[in-house]
């Protein structure tokens, strides 16, 4: 599949702080990309070199076959970007917004009109439109954004935290839109909503100290964790003497603590029989054992190995 965004060797710096650190990959035209790590490993900025709105130090980016800093113009126009924090005029109301945006690209009134209504209607913020920017909610505020960046029909739709403030009904709204556009447009977001992410991906970038380590969708990234489960057993008294000869059984792994609580991994559910044994003598309140997902998967101690 031809590819709609192509990084070779991307680099930034900040001060002698390096934020993105020689990536080199490409996104498929028409794919929904998450990318997801822990706060403040670079995310946002990552998106900025991908929106064009920050060049790299080194490296280069290319939309659509175009290098984004040689042409700036061109590529600008393929590129709708919503970011975390609301950027909108606060004087204008959200109609003015997006109306103002639309003349920045050259829409025509039909064009700006039509889309507009179809996705203002979509996600229902026409009974908003003619208020202030600055007097509607943030979630109001941030679908105005939404529909601000896809007024001029970009072909790439890049968005960061795209349900921050909403409520269920407008994530619910929002999620049936970006996979609708899906196919029609790349889109490629960053969430630290890891439910989100588990149900609105074709892959998925984790993304840490400026590389992606890993990279695929939620079933390949948990292929090596296939025989793992995650365990929490809350005891009557967890004591220090128990919770260390716990730690000790050959067959936990991962394991730690939070007050009463022990929590830990383990490749098949029989290990809960072998902890059983050791806290024979111990009250347990309560068990839960599940399989793994994303975020067992963004534990700082898994994603670097921790487990095997």
């Amino acid at each position: 599949m031809e590819a709609s965004i192509t990084l070779k060797k991307v680099g930034k710096l900040i001060g002698d702080k390096t934020i993105v650190a020689g990536l080199s990959f490409g996104i498929e035209r028409g794919t929904l990309v998450a990318i997801v790590g822990a706060n403040d490993t670079g995310k946002s900025t990552l998106l900025h070199l991908l929106s064009g709105f920050e060049n790299p130090d080194y490296g280069r980016v290319y939309l659509h076959g175009l290098d984004m800093e040689k042409r700036r113009q061109k590529t600008r126009g393929l590129i709708g970007y919503v970011p975390h924090e609301n950027d909108l005029d606060p004087w204008l109301t959200l109609e003015q917004n997006i109306r103002f945006s639309a003349y920045l690209y050259g829409v025509s009134e039909k064009d700006m009109s039509e889309r507009l209504k179809q996705f203002s209607d979509f996600l229902k913020i026409v009974p908003f439109l003619d208020e202030l920017a600055s007097q509607v909610s943030h979630g109001i505020q941030k679908k105005a954004m939404i529909v601000r960046s896809l007024i001029h029909d970009p072909k790439v739709l890049i968005l960061d935290e795209p349900t921050g403030f909403m409520d269920a009904e407008s994530i619910r709204l929002t999620w049936e839109l970006l996979k609708n556009l899906k196919g029609e447009k790349s889109i490629i977001y960053v969430s630290n909503s890891l439910t989100e992410v588990e149900q609105a991906h074709d892959r998925i970038l984790v993304f840490q100290d400026g590389r992606i380590i890993m990279d695929g969708n939620l079933d390949k990234l948990l292929e090596s964790t296939l025989d793992y489960h995650q365990f929490q057993i809350e005891f009557d008294d967890l004591t220090d003497e128990l919770y260390n000869s716990m730690c000790k059984v050959s067959t936990v792994v991962s394991p730690n603590r939070i007050d009463n609580i022990f929590h830990f991994y383990g490749r098949s559910r029989s290990v809960f029989f072998d902890i059983f044994r050791e806290a024979a003598d111990t009250m347990m309140i309560d068990l839960n054992v599940k399989k793994l997902g994303l975020r067992d998967l963004m534990d700082s101690e898994f994603a670097g190995g921790g487990l095997d």
